[in-house]
């Protein structure tokens, strides 16, 4: 068989700090795979269709194939900031050139993969963070909103929430902390500096500063503890959401999972 015609899968994970592409034969043989930037739609559709599609032609040039194969293979697309039908229908007017498109949150395509197409729940707690739920064929999303209104528990809203709280202690209108004053030092000191920042930070920049939090919570610090034990609360909440829904298990997946964990555990059994 040309390559041309050569029948493939194309899965593209494309989260709020950086977009996976792996590529696959009939057999489920991995014939290359790349990484990108960030990719969330909801944030900025056009630079993230644009990541996308960089990155897939990346994992297709290590493949050895080129973009003709396109026209026979199934493209797969789980990604963060799908939130309605139009951003879905975006998404495939754009890879139009795909025998076949599909498309879904980031969430959603977890969960079938963290179950293996059956029944079941999901929590992310990544750079963003959501639930999901399959059940009876019938798929449910929660949360995912954006750290700007959302995504309570997740790597962006940690960051921003300890931002916030070192311009209120840089201003004196709250107590200051060692984890504030660590933050205003990536500043200059300068609280003008960081409202220029923030006009044009997206969820990534300020999950950036998640690890930062989680250092000074273990430390005690006074800020970055309650922030820290808000987000375990938060994914807690989701799981509960999906329990009230019909969930019977739920996994927890992302980049914040782990260091989340420990906290979880503070706040009452494990329910992961």
């Amino acid at each position: 068989m040309s390559p041309a015609l050569l029948p493939i899968i194309i899965g593209v994970d494309g989260g709020g700090t950086r977009c996976r592409v792996r590529i696959r034969d009939e057999r489920g043989h991995c014939l290359g795979e790349s990484e990108g930037g960030a990719s969330n739609v909801h944030s900025n559709i056009t630079a993230a269709l644009l990541e996308i599609r960089s990155t897939i032609h990346k994992a297709l040039s290590e493949a050895g194939l080129d973009e003709t194969v396109c026209e026979n293979a199934a493209l797969g697309l789980g990604l963060a900031g799908v939130m309605a039908r139009d951003d879905g229908a975006s998404v495939r007017d754009a890879f139009s050139t795909f025998k076949q498109v599909f498309v879904e949150s980031d969430a959603i395509a977890a969960c079938i993969g963290a179950h293996a197409g059956q029944d079941g729940g999901l929590v992310i707690a990544g750079t963003g963070s959501a639930g999901a739920l399959r059940i009876k064929g019938q798929s449910i999303g929660i949360g995912g909103r954006g750290f700007r209104i959302g995504d309570d528990g997740s790597a962006a809203r940690i960051g921003w929430d300890a931002l916030r709280q070192a311009l209120l202690a840089a201003d004196d209108l709250k107590p200051s902390s060692p984890l504030t004053r660590a933050l205003m030092k990536r500043f200059s000191d300068d609280p003008r500096a960081v409202t220029h920042w923030a006009s044009d930070a997206k969820g990534g920049d300020y999950g950036a500063l998640a690890p930062l939090v989680f250092e000074y919570a273990a430390q005690g610090d006074p800020v970055a503890l309650p922030l820290i034990k808000m987000a375990a609360r938060s994914i807690l909440d989701l799981h509960a959401a999906l329990e009230r829904r019909g969930a019977e298990r739920v996994a927890l997946v992302g980049g914040l999972s782990e260091p989340l964990r420990p906290w979880i555990a503070l706040e009452g059994p494990d329910p992961f």
